[in-house]
């Protein structure tokens, strides 16, 4: 039986960093008097959404594959993914000369399905309903032979997902709250590890949708929870558990766990493209939700919140903002 890999930490984050530099975007830090004055705090969004295949994911999918070496790149790389994760695997792959197979629930955002296209993969569908994407995964990696890269609970992808807070404590200064989503944790278990580095008195929180409160249940009991394709707006954080390593760097570097309902989730989203014009998908606003909700306190305090992703289908969003 082989050993787990390694839990990453801040040094591979910076190695990630150098990795990806002219790679991935150096995403801005956006700030709005607005919001500082509504919740009594300086905020500071860390725009995700404006990263490469539109999320974070980029950063841990090219850190990925980065890593490869040349044979293995060649035979391809596979992920399953709602869509984010698919659409920085497809992007990530075609720049780097390797070819990306991407297994997909038929019920992801018609969007990121056509980004994911768009960007060279080939897409196997499933129902979440029915089927079990690892499985299906593993299948076509016992048929096909390429590299599987998960979402999420994967050294390399934790690393350079870890490098977004990275960079916005480097440019901001020492933060005495950072709020990040989470879905698998991976976002959230790399954020952590650059926190707890770069400004050691930063508390961090990992925000969930409410519907999908595995993490929370996981955090405050000590013991791995799961959850069946939990009905939310939040499609990018309907994972099923945190991971093997995802799990225990939470429980070491988190200080702790919050939800956010899916009507708190389109207020967190009206705020942001309305008054900052920020597109953001409902998965990227989970922790300023929180913070507009009150879920959190920051009053008084000095605020990183990443915006993890903004590849939204703008025909679901104008749903969204109508029926709210």
């Amino acid at each position: 039986m082989s050993e787990a890999p390694a839990l990453p930490t801040f040094a591979d984050v910076e190695a990630a960093a150098t990795r990806l530099k002219g790679l991935a975007h150096h995403t801005p830090v956006a700030s709005s008097r607005t919001l500082d004055e509504r919740l009594g705090a300086r905020v500071f969004l860390k725009c995700e959404n404006l990263q490469r295949a539109g999320a974070f994911k980029f950063r841990g999918a090219a850190n990925a594959l980065l890593q490869l070496d040349p044979a293995t790149r060649e035979r391809g790389v596979l992920a399953f993914s709602s869509g984010n994760h698919a659409q920085a695997i497809a992007l990530a792959a075609r720049l780097l000369g390797s070819k990306a197979t991407v297994v997909m629930p038929t019920d992801a955002p018609a969007a990121k399905r056509r980004a994911t296209e768009g960007y060279g993969a080939r897409v196997v569908p499933y129902d979440p309903a029915t089927e079990n994407r690892e499985e299906i995964a593993r299948a076509i990696a016992e048929r096909e032979r390429p590299a599987l890269i998960p979402p999420y609970d994967h050294p390399h992808v934790i690393a350079g997902a870890g490098t977004a807070a990275c960079e916005l404590i480097d440019e901001v200064g020492a933060l005495d709250l950072l709020l990040v989503p989470c879905g698998g944790g991976g976002l959230l278990s790399g954020s952590s590890l650059s926190a707890r580095a770069l400004a050691p008195a930063c508390r961090v929180v990992g925000v969930e949708p409410e519907a999908g409160d595995d993490a929370n249940r996981s955090f405050r009991s000590k013991t791995l929870h799961t959850v069946h394709n939990p009905r939310t707006i939040a499609d990018g954080a309907r994972t099923p558990s945190l991971g093997k390593l995802t799990f225990p760097l939470v429980m070491a570097n988190v200080d702790d766990m919050a939800t956010a309902s899916d009507a708190q989730l389109v207020e967190a989203m009206r705020f942001v493209w309305e008054r900052m014009k920020l597109v953001v998908e409902p998965t990227g606003v989970l922790g300023l939700a929180a913070a507009l909700a009150g879920t959190v306190p920051v009053r008084g305090l000095r605020v990183g919140v990443i915006l993890s992703g903004g590849n939204v289908d703008l025909a679901d969003a104008g749903r969204l903002f109508a029926t709210a």
